[in-house]
Order: C-alpha cells, then sequence, then structure tokens
C-alpha cells in the first residue's frame, strides 16, 4: 500500500458536486493499493500514520500525533498513486489492485484507524471525486507498506 499523508487545515471531497465528506485539522491520505497487499500492510500503515509525530507541540516542534491532537482523518482512494511513469507518456498502472481486490484492503485500513480512536470520514470507492484542501505547513509524507511489512 501507498499513501500520500497531508497535515491540513481543512478538506472536503465531492461527488458529482455534493459534499460527501469534510473534516477540520487533521489528516487527509490518498491510499493506494497494489494486488500483492494484504491485511497486515493495511493495519501497518494505519498504525504508522495515526502515530506518525507531525503535529507541533508548545514549542513549535513536530511531536504530537494525530491521537494527541485528537484530530480527524479523510481517506481517499487513489489507485492513480501506482501509476508507473517510467516509460512512455501515458502511466501504467499494472501494479494497482483491482477494484474488487482494493476496497475491502482499502476499508480495512480505514477500520484499522478507528479501532485506534481516530474519527474517520472517507470519499467514495471508485467514484471521481473532487478534493479540496488546505495544506497546513505544507507537510506531505509519502509511505509505503511492503518496504516494511
Amino acid at each position: 500500500m501507498r499513501a500520500v499523508v497531508q497535515r491540513v487545515k481543512k478538506c472536503s471531497v465531492s461527488v458529482n458536486g455534493e459534499t460527501v465528506a469534510g473534516i477540520r485539522e487533521g489528516l487527509l491520505v490518498f491510499l493506494g493499493v497494489r494486488h500483492e497487499d494484504r491485511s497486515a500492510d493495511a493495519e501497518y500503515l494505519a498504525q504508522k500514520i495515526s502515530h506518525l509525530r507531525i503535529f507541533e507541540d508548545d514549542t513549535g516542534k513536530m511531536n504530537r500525533s494525530l491521537l494527541e491532537t485528537a484530530g480527524k482523518m479523510l481517506v481517499v482512494s487513489q489507485f492513480t498513486l501506482y501509476g508507473d511513469c517510467r516509460k512512455g507518456r501515458r502511466p501504467s498502472f499494472i501494479s494497482a489492485a483491482a477494484p474488487d481486490y482494493a476496497e475491502p484492503l482499502y476499508l480495512h485500513f480505514v477500520e484499522s484507524v478507528r479501532k485506534a480512536g481516530i474519527n474517520v470520514e472517507t470519499g467514495r470507492f471508485q467514484a471521481k471525486m473532487e478534493v479540496a484542501l488546505t495544506n497546513d505547513g505544507p507537510v506531505t509524507l509519502l509511505l509505503e507498506s511492503h518496504e516494511c511489512v
């Protein structure tokens, strides 16, 4: 699994002009699933992201996690995170999992974050979405589970 994690002041996701989810301060997570990923990948990333110390403490250091700040998380599925642009000009998505395989793992990630005690909202899986955000910092990180699981 691959996650792009952005610390945000606010963010929302819309489908067909209707806002389906939104949060104030917290994390926006774009999540991509590979066909080799397993439930352990989802659990690893859920724990890693929930405990990442990327929020500032009283001295201005990134020393607090989402759990410590009582922030929220918005998770948006994004198969294009596995777009391979090394050859040619059109991305290849051969590494991205098929939707019927990816969706249960995406939902497992969301449920694992909820079990950690974080309020989670989601986009709509496999929908064409519009995401609006105000990045805080900006802080944007890329995490991958297959290098650690």
